[in-house]
This record gives C-alpha cells, sequence and structure tokens, in this order.
C-alpha cells in the first residue's frame, strides 16, 4: 500500500483569508489609553474594517473593479490583509494584468506587516515556480518566516520539502520530522500521517512502532482515509500489534465510505475470503466493482476474478477479460499473465496465439515465471512471423494509467 502525494498545489486549497475583527485588534491596545483616543482608534478600526468588508463583498461578487477601489487605498496605508488581497489579484489577473511582480511586491509588503497568508503565498510560488524561476531556498526562507509563527500549512511544506530527493536543498529527514511534529501536534491529519510514516520505517526519528500507530490513530480519527487504511492492515496484518479483523474491518470501512480505492479493494478481499466477516461474494463483488471503477488495478483483476468463476455475478467470461484488459494496461502482472491464458484458449474473446504470446512476454518480463512457459509453450504452435509480429506488440507496448 502507497502514501498520498500532497501535492504542493493542493496547499492552496488550506489557505484562508480571515480578517481580524475590531475587538481582536482593540485588545492589542496600549493599556495606558486615554479614552478620546481609544474612541478615535475603534472608529479608525472600524471603518478600516468596514472599508474591507466592502471590498470583500465585491471581490465575492467577481466585481473587481470595486474591490480594488476599496483595497488599494488600505494596501497603500499599510493594512497587510488589504496588501495581500492585492498581491491575489495581481498573482490570478483579477480585474487587473496578471503581473507577478506586483503580486510578490504587495505579498513582501503584507509579510512585513504579519501576514502569515502572504509568506505562505510566496514560499509556494517559489516551491512551485509559479510566475518566478523555481527557488528551493527562497521558499524555504519564506516558509520558515510563516512556520515559526506557527502555522500549520507552512510546517507541512517544509517537512514535505525536506524529505525529497528532487528539491535543491538537501533531503534532511530529521528537519522533516521537526516540521512534521509541529504541524501534526496542531491537528493537521496530513503531518500526522506522514509522522506516523516516518515512525513505522525510522526515516528522522527512531523506529517505533508503538509512535507510528499513535500518529496514525490520529490522523485516521480526524478522517485522513489513507491514513484509516494503514491503520487498518496494521490490524489486519497484525504489525506489531496483536491481529485484531474487527478493527481492520471497521477502518477499511471508513476508508471506503470515503471513497479510498484500496480501502475498497481490501473491503472485497475479506467478503471473498470470509476474513474476519462471513463469507458473501455479492459483498465482495461490491466492493471490488467500486474500486475498480476508481482506477484500482488489484480491484480491477479481483472482479474480472469473479466474472470468470461467477461468484457473486452470473459466470461471463466478456466481462472478466474486460476487467483483465484494464488492470493489465495498467502493468498489473496477474491481469497480463490471465489475459494470455484467455487468448489462448479463446475465453470470452477470440482466440489469438500472437496476443497471448504478448502478454505472457509482458508478464515475464516482470518475473512471471508460470508466464514465460506458457509463453515458450505457445510459441512451439506459431509462425516465426507471428512469433516475431508478439515480440514487436510487447517492444512497442506502454502502459496506461487510468483517470481517478
Amino acid at each position: 500500500m502507497t502514501e498520498d502525494v500532497w501535492r504542493n498545489s493542493t496547499a492552496k486549497q488550506y489557505v484562508q483569508y480571515p480578517y481580524q475583527s475590531s475587538g481582536q485588534i482593540v485588545s492589542h491596545l496600549p493599556l495606558r489609553i486615554t479614552l478620546p483616543v481609544l474612541m478615535m482608534c475603534l472608529f479608525t478600526v472600524a471603518s478600516v474594517w468596514a472599508d474591507f468588508q466592502a471590498g470583500l463583498d465585491a471581490y465575492e461578487r467577481k466585481d473587481y473593479k470595486t474591490a480594488l477601489k476599496e483595497w488599494r487605498p488600505l494596501a497603500d496605508g499599510g493594512d497587510p490583509n488589504a496588501q495581500f488581497r492585492l498581491g491575489e489579484m495581481y498573482a490570478k489577473g483579477e480585474g487587473i494584468p496578471q503581473d507577478y511582480t506586483e503580486a510578490i511586491k504587495w505579498y513582501g509588503k503584507a509579510v512585513e506587516r504579519g501576514s502569515a497568508l502572504a509568506g505562505l503565498r510566496l514560499g509556494i510560488m517559489y516551491a512551485e515556480g509559479e510566475g518566478v524561476p523555481q527557488d528551493d531556498k527562497e521558499a524555504v526562507k519564506w516558509l520558515l518566516k510563516v512556520a515559526e509563527q506557527g502555522h500549520f500549512m507552512a510546517q507541512f511544506l517544509l517537512g514535505s520539502m525536506y524529505t525529497r530527493e528532487d528539491r535543491d536543498i538537501a533531503q534532511d529527514y530529521k528537519e522533516a520530522a521537526k516540521w512534521y511534529r509541529k504541524a501534526a501536534e496542531q491537528g493537521d491529519t496530513v503531518s500526522q500521517f506522514r509522522l506516523g510514516g516516518m515512525y513505522s520505517r525510522g526515516e528522522g526519528v527512531i523506529q517505533n512502532d508503538e509512535a507510528a500507530l499513535k500518529w496514525y490513530r490520529k490522523a485516521a480519527e480526524g478522517g485522513h482515509a489513507q491514513a484509516q487504511l494503514r491503520l487498518g492492515s496494521i490490524y489486519y496484518m497484525g504489525e506489531g500489534i496483536p491481529q485484531d479483523y474487527d478493527k481492520a474491518l471497521k477502518w477499511f470501512q471508513k476508508a471506503a465510505e470515503s471513497g479510498n480505492v484500496g480501502a475498497q479493494s481490501n473491503l472485497g478481499m475479506m467478503y471473498t475470503r470470509g476474513t474476519g466477516v462471513v463469507q458473501d461474494h455479492e459483498q465482495a463483488v461490491k466492493w471490488f466493482r467500486q474500486a475498480a471503477e476508481g482506477g484500482d488495478p488489484i480491484a480491477q483483476f479481483n472482479i474480472g476474478g469473479m466474472y470468470e468463476h461467477g461468484k457473486g455475478v452470473p459466470q461471463d467470461y466478456g466481462e472478466a477479460v474486460k476487467w483483465f484488459l484494464k488492470a493489465a494496461e495498467q502493468n498489473y502482472v496477474m491481469a497480463q499473465f490471465k489475459l494470455g491464458v484467455m487468448y489462448e484458449d479463446g475465453k470470452g474473446i477470440v482466440q489469438n496465439y500472437v496476443t497471448a504470446h504478448m502478454w505472457y512476454n509482458l508478464a515475464g518480463a516482470q518475473g512471471n515465471e508460470k508466464a514465460r512457459k506458457k509463453r515458450d509453450k505457445i510459441a512451439e504452435e506459431m509462425t516465426p512471423a507471428q512469433i516475431a509480429e508478439a515480440q514487436r506488440r510487447a517492444r512497442e507496448w506502454k502502459p496506461t494509467t487510468e483517470d481517478k
């Protein structure tokens, strides 16, 4: 089972645009202040807030001209929220020509006035090369500013950057674990999941199954589907803890209901085998189908097998071949071998030794010894031209990845 890839672009979904209330701002005023001055401050704050809100209302209506009219004077006057918003509009070309230089200028001004969101945005831009040359050191500089203020998304992104080998900064699992922990302690489920993986593998921390389980469980309880899948697998296999099929079923079910194809496939397998549940081929088909339609090659292979043998569905070799082909095209070796058998025997499809040889060859190239033997056996009944054609097709074949 593999981990989710948290792309930096996904991080943008976390960016929110809060604006301080007048009460929050007043709470930071000096204690020794006269009533007239306080009233003036309150009036000013209320006025600024009203202007900003007017801009926000216009922006949400996509009335960018009015939003700019409200926000630009505030930004010129040093308001970090308006400066951040102005940077966003230049970066996206909303109501004004897209201009990354101007965007960076306003983001920078907002950072100087304490805007964590602006620093996060700059870090993401440099990390992804969005409108600027990719510069990991510059990205880390901005992300550090924000991370040290306690922003969990910046902490997560720093952890991600230090774990990767394809960045221009040195891979440093210890540093990654440090930042993942800070974000995890704030409740970020992705960081909790990543930290669990680091404890499980002993990357940047001393390997510790108990700590791994702790962080996986926190992420799972927070609704992280991949953590739920991992936790279910730990209980299913009894990895460092007593094997517990009931708990495995519970976590697979939660992840499956969130659309996780790995968990759906695992549920199908549990119902097929009757492991921890009453054997139920119809339930198995239900979960295999969901995972298969989501693009999971193992589930595609398994539902193909259900159709081949008539378990939970009427026997249908044509339908079996359809699902075996989907899995085989994703380079799933068992499906490639099975397709070779179906083409050799003419089950659900017109018998074709050339195509059978091709699939056996592809499966054999991945180390499947049965496929190699079947390929060599079928070659005895083929002409040299047919063998050459099958070999050419195998050489030119390329796997596909289904859109999820």
